[in-house]
């Protein structure tokens, strides 16, 4: 797409973020667009039919083969789990039940995030909001990668290991930039997880929990549809901080290809911001966007214009404040 400087430095630019001025200006334009603001009332089924096909799963796998746990945790499992933590996105803009009732999105969450294997969407929320408020910004949007992530991972070989590690630097980054109390919410989820877990332990024993955990690790790591977390952010074009991606992996993964209609309209459901890309097309089909996933993570691994650094910061002072 064009090269950007990946090396060295982030690129640090002193406008605000791109998405509050064209969400004010396609709802000038286009105000029908409201109509889709709201929760989707399919969500809460389909996710739960994800937990329980998992839960199936477990009762399936407890007399496998360790190779086959792991061929099955890659293949199936962890691709259930990744496109869970996509629900669990969803969710946290309160698009299952809606803004009304805010704390049964947050209890839905904790049950969307039982075959993940590990406590997360509580932790997931408190963060989320920041990266839609202050996007890029240093030392509060925690998805953007640390100095030392993009000092160190700037070869090919090293960019291969980041991506594979990308769920620990995921779990991790927050608590050594933007360091939050645990709050009551964390307990509870913490709890209900490991609860879980341990029910599942006792019914099947070790090999299930094994598939559960180690699927979400390798699949949120080095994975095809993991390629979300580079497509969406890292600036593959000079001056371009968010993009779209619309091939067929948003059918599993909830539409969060849909990514720059989403950052300009988070209260909107994924399964409706296609129509707010039809509605609105000349807005969208002008800006860069991705073809593949895949792709992203190639040319991710073998550009050198691109890698961790490959990202833009902003400097909110007045927020830091807050």
């Amino acid at each position: 797409m064009g090269k950007t400087g990946g090396r060295g430095d982030f690129e640090w630019v002193y406008n605000d973020q791109p998405h509050t001025s064209r969400r004010k200006e396609i709802l000038a334009k286009y105000p029908e667009i409201k109509s889709l603001m709201g929760p989707d009332p399919q969500l809460k089924w389909v996710v739960s039919g994800m937990v329980l096909t998992q839960l199936l799963a477990c009762y399936l796998v407890q007399d496998l083969s360790w190779k086959w746990i792991i061929f099955w945790a890659y293949a199936f499992g962890g691709c259930v789990n990744h496109s869970l933590t996509l629900a669990i996105h969803d969710i946290s803009h309160n698009v299952a039940f809606g803004n009304k009732l805010a704390k049964w999105n947050r209890w839905f969450a904790i049950w969307a995030n039982l075959p993940i294997g590990l406590p997360y969407s509580a932790s997931f929320k408190k963060y989320h909001i920041d990266h839609h408020r202050y996007l890029g910004g240093d030392q509060l949007d925690v998805d953007i990668p640390t100095d030392i992530e993009g000092w160190f991972f700037c070869t090919p070989a090293r960019k291969v290991l980041w991506l594979f590690l990308q769920p620990f630097f995921y779990a991790f980054r927050p608590l050594v930039v933007n360091p939050k109390p645990v709050g009551q919410l964390e307990i509870l989820n913490a709890a209900v997880q490991f609860t879980a877990d341990l029910i599942i332990y006792y019914l099947w024993g070790l090999k299930p929990i094994v598939y559960l955990i180690a699927g979400s690790i390798l699949c949120l790591g080095l994975h095809p549809i993991s390629g979300h977390f580079i497509a969406e952010h890292y600036m593959f074009l000079k001056g371009y901080e968010t993009y779209s991606y619309y091939g067929p992996l948003n059918w599993i993964t909830f539409n969060v290809g849909y990514h720059m209609e989403h950052h300009d309209f988070p209260s909107i459901p994924g399964s409706k911001l296609p129509q707010v890309k039809q509605i609105a097309a000349e807005y969208y089909d002008s800006l860069p966007q991705h073809t593949s996933w895949i792709r992203v993570l190639w040319d991710f691994v073998f550009d050198d214009s691109i890698g961790p650094y490959a990202r833009i910061k902003r400097d909110y002072k007045l927020s830091k404040q807050e």
